[in-house]
């Protein structure tokens, strides 16, 4: 039987293990929940690489997902796991003709991505989400892309691109969030400054627990939450008993989603230590929350409200000061890009070939 339904096959390292595993790669799911709502006629199919950590297949909110359960422990295995990939992407292809390919990360996924497009006349983009877009990225070198097959996260994300490969991504897609997941809140700001994310050095958050002990000079009763899991938690933990702050900063370990959104939304400050850092959707989250967001990263060059960039640990300090001592700051939402459109962006990057699909089944 003929396959008649439209269909995009997206590439991707990890990928959520069911409808309940919020806290993988949660801008990532976003986006594909928000596609197949905006496009419920889309036949949308998730190849993952390693996540989970089995070979299997079943159904996310609507999207089938096949994963590979490879194991990234030395060529040989990435090998097989590439291999596979190939194998499974030409079944895909015999039975459901996809228009495109579109792979998370400028990585493996991309390399087989590119080069499966390539030899399959297929069209094929690799969004850029982060890292991948530092110095040193051997995959760059192995795919040679063009600037028209690439999508960066941010402007940041772009000119980093540009900088190190001397290309710069034709397409701009940042992440963006559902504004459904946030509650109707009229909770009490009782927290003064939030940090979420990974506990790992690239996020800095031994400088949020300077920046809490700073103001602590000041705010002898200030209240810090720290939301997250990684290699980092009792190093952190040893540093803020090293400096009292054990009545100060509680550290809440990894949460649902939704619970971090609700913490964001009984913020007062959400302060973003990372050095490095393609978009942040914690900030987008954290603003439209009403909380003020404090970073050293700025992922557009647009300036939006309730967001300070600041260049070192003292403007940090002095600006998350400024700001709880402000005592008609504001706690209003700031949109910066909503999922759906988000979806629509990246779609629309395939109507040629939705169309000429169209044309070929009438």
């Amino acid at each position: 039987m003929e396959h008649t339904l439209e269909t995009l096959v997206i590439l991707t390292p990890g990928f959520p293990a069911n409808e309940a595993d919020t806290a993988c790669i949660p801008p990532q799911q976003l986006f594909v929940k928000a596609l197949k709502e905006i496009c419920p006629g889309l036949e949308i199919i998730v190849l993952t690489f390693h996540y989970p950590h089995v070979s299997t297949e079943y159904e996310w909110n609507g999207v089938k997902v096949i994963t590979i359960g490879g194991k990234d422990e030395g060529q040989l295995s990435r090998l097989k796991t590439w291999t596979k990939a190939w194998f499974i992407l030409r079944k895909l292809k015999n039975k459901y003709h996809p228009f495109g390919l579109l792979s998370f990360w400028m990585g493996e996924c991309a390399f087989i991505g590119h080069y499966f497009a390539k030899t399959h006349g297929l069209k094929h983009y690799s969004w850029i989400l982060g890292q991948d877009a530092k110095k040193g990225n051997k995959y760059f070198d192995w795919i040679k892309p063009n600037a028209d097959s690439l999508i960066a996260l941010s402007d940041f994300v772009a000119n980093e691109v540009r900088k190190n490969y001397g290309l710069l991504p034709a397409n701009i897609v940042p992440v963006g969030i559902d504004t459904s997941m946030f509650k109707d809140s009229h909770a009490k700001r009782d927290i003064d400054v939030l940090g979420a994310g990974s506990l790992i050095p690239l996020k800095q958050y031994h400088l949020f627990i300077q920046t809490i002990a700073s103001l602590k000079i000041y705010m002898p009763e200030i209240k810090a939450v720290i939301c997250g899991n990684g290699p980092e938690m009792e190093l952190l933990k040893s540093l803020a008993n090293s400096l009292r702050l054990n009545n100060n900063i509680s550290f809440t370990g990894e949460l649902p989603q939704k619970e971090v959104l609700a913490l964001m939304q009984r913020s007062k400050v959400f302060l973003h230590t990372s050095n490095y850092e393609g978009f942040g959707s914690v900030m987008a989250e954290a603003l439209y929350a009403g909380a003020h967001v404090v970073s050293f990263c700025k992922p557009m060059n647009k300036n939006y409200r309730h967001h300070y960039v600041v260049k070192n640990r003292d403007e940090m300090n002095q600006e998350v000061l400024s700001i709880l001592k402000n005592t008609r700051r504001g706690h209003d939402h700031v949109l910066m890009f909503p999922i759906q459109q988000v979806a629509k962006n990246i779609i629309s990057l395939f109507a040629d070939e939705i169309d000429h699909s169209d044309n070929e089944t009438s």
